[in-house]
């Protein structure tokens, strides 16, 4: 049992403001999915086997393991003609602590039947302005630069932030097996700096659980939400092809093997599910980082109530 220490109390104290202001982006966030005839859902936090991903790893819970995200079960339920549907849950992955990363955080993940990314991208946007505008925030502060809020918010192409931004292409990056690193580096830190940014178009190597856009099979339709530099948000016109799926996860479990990670079992009943999945899109937005943007925090730590450190 960790020894109780007097800053912890002092610790939740100061939190206060922030942990009421949390409370109230929820509710709001609620709110909006509610107004707009979303079904809010809850799946379970313990799963047979999380979705095969080459650089995400999950917890174990036993035989099985904690969510990295709800993402399976969310779209089996879409397969099972549930249209709009909205989730704010926990969610785990190992080996991931940081000013920007918590082993256990708060995910909002929503998805529309008969939605494309580009659709999934004005409803993110509006979804966060509308309730920031509601908490009194319509600008925001960060690194010392006045970023504005209101629609209509920047995209830009992987392709044209590589151009402008790093000092290689995509796939010289990808060939290198430096692309997040160049990313992370040269690019993130310049995105979302006077207005929020959605960064599109990912390599299809870089597709993940994403369809292929059809007129050009070289990128998926992928996206991500920055604001400030900070990543906040993943999205995906998602990949209804079974059979291409379980192609991706084979691949992510022969990686995943090469380097001596943890073995996931076929997610079976999800990728029958897939066969009856409609055209849809699907994010995930991280609502412990959003409120780091919306309050000024550079600290995940400072908008969470609890800590790994002071349980």
């Amino acid at each position: 049992m960790s020894e109780f220490h007097p800053d912890d109390n002092f610790s939740l104290a100061r939190k206060s403001q922030t942990l009421h202001t949390r409370a109230g982006l929820i509710q709001r966030i609620r709110l909006f999915f509610i107004n707009h005839g979303f079904l809010e859902v809850e799946t379970p936090l313990r799963i047979p086997s999380p979705a095969p991903e080459e650089h995400i790893e999950a917890l174990p819970s036993g035989n099985w393991f904690l969510q990295t995200s709800p993402e399976l079960c969310m779209k089996r339920l879409l397969a099972a003609d549930y249209s709009f549907i909205f989730q704010i849950s926990k969610c785990f992955r190992a080996d991931e602590r940081g000013d920007k990363h918590l082993p256990e955080f708060t995910m909002l993940e929503w998805y529309c039947a008969g939605f494309d990314y580009h659709q999934l991208m004005d409803q993110c946007q509006d979804l966060v302005w509308a309730v920031a505008k509601d908490m009194g925030i319509p600008e925001i502060i960060r690194q010392n630069t006045k970023i504005n809020l209101e629609p209509p918010w920047e995209k830009i192409t992987v392709a044209n932030a590589f151009l402008k931004y790093a000092p290689v292409t995509p796939e010289e990056a990808l060939a290198q097996n430096k692309f997040d690193e160049i990313l992370v580096d040269y690019i993130e830190p310049q995105l979302g700096m006077n207005r929020p940014t959605f960064l599109y178009d990912y390599p299809a190597k870089l597709a993940s659980l994403a369809r292929l856009n059809q007129n050009n099979p070289d990128v998926s339709e992928r996206f991500e939400l920055y604001i400030g530099g900070l990543e906040l948000a993943n999205g995906f016109s998602e990949l209804t092809d079974a059979h291409e799926q379980r192609r991706r996860f084979e691949e992510a479990l022969q990686s995943r093997a090469v380097q001596s990670r943890a073995h996931y079992e076929m997610p079976e009943k999800f990728l029958h599910a897939l066969e009856n999945l409609p055209p849809c899109a699907g994010i995930a937005l991280g609502i412990d980082r959003l409120l780091m943007v919306l309050t000024g925090q550079e600290k995940i730590d400072d908008v969470v109530a609890f800590t790994p450190e002071i349980l």
